[in-house]
């Protein structure tokens, strides 16, 4: 059977597990592309993207191009047949689409044209969505627009938040990676327009982080869940006079009403080790935190080191 010669596209962890496939797959692997090294931490000493440390661990070609026009020369020197791309992070334009004979083949993790941007797993979770999936489509000019190969549902359950989604449908993607792949060798290439509403999944801000209990506990419950992986949902409290950060890890929703009382306002304490603070509409139960400084701990013990009660106002 013929190869496919391939050059995969990817940046951050998530795409580490569709290079590892495509290296498995039996395919020619030409080369790999990442964005540039970034400098991180207080020394701002360089970092390598996981993708590009990957690959150079596993022997393969490694490119970071900085600029447009050093993506096209690498591209253009390796004549591909096809191009993966999972999270690379910057659009590529149609003068470098044009380059690989059959195109350059994306994994998105949303069923599109819902969610397209940079977090669209996490703005599902953000919006309470209870379906969610993978696409594979080829790329145009356009912000994840271009036509649709292959996609697959995947539920979305009350426990998800975005680690174990993301881990759910990477490997739900991995698997559509192959069968795309056998699709195309097999002469079976689709391109169908997206149709539906689309909708935006804009890069995340430090502002979207904040809880605000005068909201209703189902939205705050939509952040904790879709910011697991970051920036880590957070509220302020009042403490000798300095405001503390408290990152709340994780929370769900009271089984049973919980009482009444002002937003912010501390219902009760759980056995469980959580505690329920009374939101704009309903109730949230807090399970786990990591106040500023300090290690995660159980909700309750939170309040215990604070000796914070029932009826004391959390703001």
């Amino acid at each position: 059977m013929a190869k496919l010669k391939i050059v995969f596209l990817g940046t951050p962890e998530i795409a580490c597990g569709f290079l590892r496939r495509l290296a498995a797959s039996g395919q020619e692997l030409a080369g790999v592309v990442s964005q540039p090294d970034r400098p991180v931490g207080r020394g701002l000493k360089l970092s390598r993207a996981p993708v590009s440390a990957l690959a150079e661990e596993l022997g393969y070609r490694t490119f970071r191009p900085a600029t447009k026009q050093e993506l096209h020369a690498v591209i253009s020197e390796l004549k591909p047949d096809l191009c993966v791309v999972v999270a690379y992070g910057r659009l590529i334009p149609a003068e470098t689409l044009a380059l690989a004979r059959y195109g350059f083949l994306n994994v998105h993790f949303s069923l599109l044209p819902k969610y397209r941007g940079a977090a669209p797993v996490q703005w599902a979770l953000i919006k309470g969505e209870k379906t969610t999936g993978v696409t594979l489509f080829w790329l145009d000019e356009g912000m994840d627009t271009g036509p649709v190969f292959l996609r697959r549902e995947e539920r979305v359950l009350e426990s998800d938040d975005a680690v174990s989604l993301f881990g759910r449908l990477s490997a739900c993607g991995t698997g559509l990676l192959d069968e795309g792949l056998r699709k195309i060798l097999a002469g079976e290439i689709i391109r169908e327009p997206q149709t539906g509403e689309a909708s935006a999944a804009p890069k995340l801000s430090s502002d979207l982080a904040l809880l605000d209990f005068s909201l209703p506990a189902a939205e705050l419950l939509g952040k904790v869940r879709g910011l697991a992986c970051g920036p880590k949902p957070r509220f302020s409290l009042g403490q000798s006079g300095r405001k503390l950060a408290v990152q709340v890890l994780s929370a769900a929703l009271p089984e049973a009403p919980s009482g009444d009382g002002p937003a912010g306002a501390v219902l009760s304490v759980e056995p469980g080790g959580g505690f329920i603070v009374k939101c704009g509409v309903g109730s949230l139960l807090v399970r786990t935190v990591k106040p500023e400084g300090k290690k995660e701990m159980r909700g309750s013990d939170f309040l215990n080191g604070l000796r914070l009660k029932p009826g004391d106002m959390l703001r």
